[in-house]
């Protein structure tokens, strides 16, 4: 398998020995020094029992299947429990997320909340990715009595509201609308004691930095802070100088980066083949991604494939927040092995499992062909990148694998010829579909991760007595259903009414005489006129200049004596 040159993005590591000890201090912290800075090879068989968490929290990841911490985990958490600030730099897959939620849930386990002011922040530049870390961190932060909570758009401001009414430890955010929160007094950070941004290259170019220095000024000027990033440019070095206090800097060496485990293919296809050799080799292997530039590309590209029996679901900006997350369950889960995405919509895509990654429209820079790349490949896992390049956009395609770093394997794609063999021998084998065992459990940690449990704050079974007289208690789930009893009880005495229902003689006439009615002519109209007069005019509350009102104002009415004459012989004629 071809490996990786050193890419402008991901430079190369200095051979020299660091210790995890190595701190660099403000004067001499720059964006060469933070990438000079390399983390040795942590051996893989480390166990999280043994860098200082929880019991509980241990015990939570055993039950998920972790027990070995991955190479920066096990460097950045003893650090992060001994209350440094710390750099993280790994790759996409590396585990960053645990790396530093980890020894935050484990640092407020035990910490009294008060109502709208976490303890702890996580900052994250997408939805889903806040999603993707709220569902890996809420199961952990229940075992040790911490709430984590995600407060994103897209989401409803209700629930977010009564999540922090209620007091939350900690909030995985959004910029956007955390600063909503705090402009309508519903967060305030002024108790957050640790602060971790995450991803954060990606929330710089998404161009949240501002916004990040806002809302990293309002938590305590003594707090922790804490960021991960895959890339140290667009000003995200500025940031570290700016808030954080003689970091411990962590990187990966490249032997375990993902992009050493990537075998790369470049496919010259006409676009009229597009689809069909999407769609071959989607066939080929088990669950894809594939990016393309607009929204539309998007929708239509899943459209086209599902046509050709390849189950492919779109993910993008343009669809709802549920239509996302529904879209990422039926993707984790299998139900559909292809995720058809834009740039901006996959950079909050954490899927283990992914084998395949196609660019299905060619990135147009290497930064973002490598953001793409590594959705596949995580966790030391292989996996392969496919580019479609038109014969036009040949050079423009070489071009990017050199500024990129990296020396694709090229193939010519006719309709007559197949694949190549190299291709297909690389692909990973798809998966079984998952069993019914598999998609139960699955569903059971997503309801897990959402609070579907007694800690929810609405629905769920009623725990009190039931309001007002009746007595029924527990609810309907837990207790009889209403259905159970009589739809409607024998009616009460009424003798405090005075007088039977029956008895109308209190009215005075019966209810068939209508003598008492005035004349049609003097009722009042239905508009709330007055009784018409005489002269054939209606007499209304407005004033009496009617020349604003309209041709109906205008118009003559007739009297009773003309309405009389056109009903009997003498009717004028015209």
């Amino acid at each position: 398998m071809p490996t990786l040159s050193a890419v402008s993005e991901l430079p190369d590591f200095s051979t020299e020995e660091v210790t995890p000890e190595a701190v660099v201090t403000d004067d001499e912290l720059t964006l060469e020094t933070l990438e000079a800075d390399v983390t040795e090879d942590t051996p893989a068989a480390v166990p999280f029992a043994d860098l200082g968490l929880p019991r509980g929290i241990v015990t939570a990841l055993e039950r998920e299947g972790l027990t070995n911490a991955f190479p920066i985990q096990a460097a950045t958490i003893p650090e992060v429990l001994a209350g440094r600030d710390v750099l993280g730099r790994g790759a996409t897959g590396s585990g960053k997320t645990l790396a530093f939620g980890l020894p935050l849930v484990a640092k407020l386990a035990g910490a009294r909340v008060r109502p709208g002011r976490p303890l702890g922040l996580v900052l994250v530049p997408t939805r889903e990715l806040a999603l993707q870390v709220t569902d890996a961190l809420a199961p952990l932060g229940r075992a040790v009595g911490v709430r984590v909570r995600p407060v994103v758009g897209g989401a409803a401001m209700s629930r977010q509201l009564e999540d922090l009414r209620r007091g939350v430890h900690v909030v995985v955010a959004t910029p956007g609308r955390l600063e909503d929160h705090i402009r309508r007094g519903s967060a305030v950070l002024d108790d957050v004691e640790i602060t971790a941004i995450d991803e954060a290259d990606q929330m710089a170019d998404m161009g949240f930095l501002p916004v990040v220095r806002g809302l990293l000024d309002q938590v305590r000027p003594d707090g922790q802070r804490l960021l991960f990033s895959a890339t140290l440019d667009n000003d995200v070095d500025t940031i570290v100088r700016e808030y954080l206090t003689d970091p411990v800097t962590h990187s990966l060496a490249p032997s375990t980066a993902s992009v050493d485990t990537m075998e790369h293919h470049m496919l010259q296809v006409t676009h009229q083949d597009k689809v069909r050799v999407a769609a071959e080799l989607v066939k080929s292997t088990g669950r894809t991604i594939m990016f393309v530039k607009t929204q539309a590309g998007a929708d239509r590209l899943a459209e086209q494939l599902t046509e050709r029996g390849v189950f492919a679901e779109p993910l993008h900006g343009g669809r709802t927040q549920g239509q996302r997350n529904r879209v990422l369950s039926n993707f984790k889960n299998g139900r559909a092995p292809v995720l058809v995405a834009t740039d901006v919509a996959a950079r909050g895509v954490h899927v283990d499992g992914v084998g395949l990654v196609v660019h299905f429209d060619p990135p147009t820079d290497p930064k973002s062909y490598l953001h793409r790349a590594g959705r596949t490949a995580r966790a030391g896992a292989s996996g392969v990148v496919a580019t479609l390049v038109a014969p036009y956009s040949r050079r423009a395609a070489h071009r990017l694998a050199k500024l990129a770093g990296i020396n694709p394997i090229r193939s010519t794609i006719t309709p007559e010829a197949p694949l190549p063999s190299v291709l297909l021998d690389a692909l990973p084998p798809a998966p079984p579909p998952p069993t019914a065992e598999e998609l139960a459990a699955a569903e059971a940690r997503r309801r897990r991760s959402r609070d579907f449990d007694s800690d929810r704050g609405r629905g769920g079974p009623r725990r009190g007595p039931r309001s007002g007289s009746g007595e029924r208690t527990g609810g309907y789930r837990g207790g009889p259903r209403r259905s159970d009893g009589p739809r409607w009880s024998e009616r009460s005495d009424r003798g405090d009414r005075g007088f039977d229902r029956g008895d109308r003689g209190d009215r005075g006439f019966d209810r068939g005489d209508r003598s008492g009615r005035p004349e049609r002519d003097n009722r009042v109209e239905r508009a709330d006129r007055r009784p018409a007069q005489r002269s054939g005019e209606y007499r209304t509350d407005g004033p009496r200049d009617n020349s604003s009102e309209g041709y109906r104002a205008r118009r003559p009415r007739w009297t009773p004596e003309q309405r009389s004459s056109r009903r009997g012989e003498d009717r004028p004629a015209r």
